[in-house]
């Protein structure tokens, strides 16, 4: 199964991991991390095609890209 690359991702660094952090917002628990951001980035787009496709095996709900959220 492909990403879907309209999926918002937020790529951080953890002093505490000593790692980059790449988050997917939209899909609940989807976090991935890697030693470069690039390495973060990629580790994520892997980690959403498996989070989509255990939720298309258990008969969940995928929701829609959003795009960028905005908060308050």
């Amino acid at each position: 199964m492909k990403t879907n690359p309209r999926y918002e991702i937020i790529i951080y660094w953890s002093e505490d991991d000593q790692a980059f952090i790449a988050e997917a917002p939209e899909l609940a628990g989807c976090v991935a991390d890697g030693i470069s951001y690039a390495e973060a980035l990629a580790n994520i787009e892997v980690v959403i095609a498996e989070w989509i496709e255990t939720a298309v095996q258990l008969g969940r709900d995928i929701p829609n890209p959003k795009g960028r959220l905005m908060f308050a």
